[in-house]
């Protein structure tokens, strides 16, 4: 949605240098790549030099900057937090689709369903008995919602999620498509040579403000409920265990899995294809590093990287040191090699 330049400042909380404050700002894009009609975004000074020769329109910047070479077209927006403000304007340029309130007729609603006001179910959607969906919620095509399941308001459930039984979800959550919510959790006792599968009875509650990835998949708890903290944001294709409870505003990135029944604390990181054994209790802020694997429980605010994981000094020097066994190998050799010779004079 094209709009002035001025009016972008304006509703940015920027302060406008230079530029056509009556210009049309039509889109946002990469430092890298922007072009006329376009507004972009310096945050990083390594990217600095990427100004001299942009086609931008404007770029947001912070306070303190300060440019040389700057092309005489390209305004400067400048304000406290460049990386917010841009967001705000990506919002404004970009907005998000609107879904009006409708039930398509291809969309199959059991009995005793409760659908809030201003509610919108896609075709081919399916919503079992008993379940309420908040106000303003928005239930796309294809998507699976089971049986007593709570969906808040102002929720988006993407394409082909699936939302097993007694769920319970939050207001403003995000679930992308292919993610299922629910599924049983994974256990079984070893008994006269087969695997006896446990009955998983729990179900999954989603706190307000989560997103969950696509092809994501949260297991409903054994007995009780695996929890996902309010502002919580999942990745796609990370696996979470039945009875985990994670805590507020964790972020859980992709490829990584969560066994069952461990505590998350509130404000943890999980980065790229980490891994956490059952049982484990992660302390509040602590962050655990890519592909790093835990085997234990990790203090809050720790960083801890590697297989198993441990504190990130130690890590490093551990890699360091391994890194210098080849060279160490050879040393010891040759030591190994003087002191035969040595040996052998002194039998002569």
């Amino acid at each position: 949605m094209p709009i002035t330049l001025k009016e972008l400042a304006e509703r940015c909380n920027a302060r406008l240098e230079g530029g056509d404050t009556t210009a049309l700002i039509h889109s946002a894009a990469d430092i890298t790549a922007a072009q006329t009609g376009q507004v972009t975004q310096l945050t990083n000074n390594r990217y600095a030099r990427y100004i001299k020769n942009s086609s931008a329109s404007a770029c947001f910047v912070a306070e303190s900057t300060s440019l040389e070479d700057k092309p005489e077209a390209l305004a400067l927006l400048v304000c406290a937090d460049p990386e917010m403000s841009f967001i705000k304007a990506v919002e404004l340029l970009h907005p998000d689709r609107v879904y009006s309130a409708r039930i398509a007729p291809q969309a199959v609603i059991e009995t005793d369903v409760a659908l809030g006001n201003a509610v919108y179910i896609g075709p081919y959607a399916v919503i079992g008995d008993q379940t309420i969906i908040g106000d303003h919620s928005q239930i796309l095509a294809g998507v699976y919602v089971g049986r007593n399941v709570k969906i808040g308001k102002h929720c988006r459930i993407h394409p082909y999620a699936v939302i097993y039984d007694d769920t319970v979800i939050g207001d403003h959550v995000i679930i992308h498509s292919g993610a299922i919510i629910g599924a049983d959790g994974f256990g079984y006792k070893f008994r006269n040579n087969r695997h006896v599968k446990v009955p998983q009875v729990g179900n999954v509650i989603i706190e307000d403000h989560v997103e969950v990835g696509a092809n994501t998949c949260v297991d409903r708890g054994a007995l009780g409920s695996t929890l996902i903290g309010a502002g919580s944001k999942i990745d796609n294709l990370v696996q979470i265990g039945h009875n985990n409870k994670v805590g507020k505003n964790v972020i859980m990135c992709g490829l990584t899995g969560v066994s069952g029944s461990c505590t998350i604390g509130d404000y943890v990181i999980l980065a790229g294809s980490s891994g956490v054994a059952d049982h484990v209790n992660i302390g509040q802020g602590a962050v655990v590093m890519a592909r790093s694997g835990v085997a234990g429980d990790i203090e809050a605010g720790t960083q801890v990287f590697g297989s198993p994981a441990k504190e990130k000094r130690v890590a490093y020097k551990e890699h360091v040191a391994i890194s210098k066994l080849p060279e160490l190998l050879k040393t010891v050799k040759l030591l190994e090699e003087k002191i035969q010779q040595l040996e052998q004079k002194t039998q002569s």
